[in-house]
């Protein structure tokens, strides 16, 4: 069964919102992460304003879903997911970076409101997601912890090992979500250290896989259900996207990885994202 009409429309126009905030974050002549965090867009839009059980008044609510963001350098993307939440003023986003701001270049567990874990240096969300749903499960909490991922980072040997103890602990209350838009910082990920094919890898170390299109909004909301089933395996959901979406000149665009914006490109990015 579909999900209503208006629930898409509503969460597709939150998606353009948090793309718009994440320009806004970066501003003008000041390199930041533009690509990864728009290709992640729509399925944090969907886990904050669909799926996720969480509280930006009570931040450290016990009976509450994680969000893991592995992949930490897109902290633009959940620090917009967050501020549009209510866990902080929007008008804050502006000062992301600033010397003596909350709003770092990478999460800050200890000074940035509703922040699971400090992250960035690649490979270890998946790691302390696990150790999360593994204490969840111990304490008969039944939520569940969501880590995002990107696929250059499935470079990194740590994510692997936590794959494989994943799957030896079943945690079926464990989903990874691989942005898998097909580019790091340094290229193309055929050509640096090819990951593909990622499934069949998944599915080898006991994992239930799914597969959707990363910038459907209804895909997303399926797959995040489907999630919820009870298989005695954690789930990974991987996401089909493009580095850069919504942003015509970065779509695709290596040099958006990490690229600073003139006050043009600044200027179309916001009109293009009406």
């Amino acid at each position: 069964m579909g999900h209503n009409k208006e629930l898409i429309e509503d969460l597709e126009k939150k998606a353009k919102q948090l793309r718009r905030d994440v320009v806004i974050s970066i501003g003008v002549g000041v390199a930041g992460h533009i690509g990864g965090s728009n290709s992640a867009a729509d399925i944090v839009t969907a886990l904050y304003f669909y799926k996720m059980k969480h509280d930006p008044k009570n931040p450290h609510m016990e009976d509450r879903d994680r969000f893991l963001l592995s992949k930490g350098h897109v902290a633009i993307l959940q620090y917009a997911a967050l501020a549009e939440a209510g866990y902080f003023p929007v008008e804050d986003l502006k000062k992301t970076k600033d010397i003596g701001s909350y709003l770092q270049g990478h999460p800050d567990v200890i000074k940035t409101p509703g922040i699971e874990a400090g992250t960035g240096s690649l490979g270890q969300g998946l790691s302390i997601g696990l150790g999360m749903a593994l204490g969840l499960e111990t304490n008969k909490i039944d939520r569940k912890v969501y880590v995002l991922l990107g696929d250059g980072e499935l470079a990194e040997g740590q994510v692997w090992e936590a794959a494989m103890a994943a799957g030896a602990y079943k945690a079926e209350n464990l989903v990874a979500i691989v942005d898998k838009n097909n580019l790091q910082a340094q290229g193309k990920i055929v050509e640096r250290m090819d990951s593909n094919p990622i499934i069949p890898k998944w599915e080898s170390f006991g994992w239930r896989v799914i597969e959707c299109d990363g910038h459907d909004m209804e895909a997303i909301l399926t797959a995040l259900d489907a999630a919820d089933e009870k298989t005695g395996k954690p789930t990974v959901i991987i996401a089909n996207t493009v580095k850069g979406k919504g942003v015509s000149f970065a779509e695709n665009a290596v040099g958006y990885h990490n690229g600073a914006l003139t006050e043009e490109t600044y200027r179309q990015a916001l009109e293009e994202l009406e």
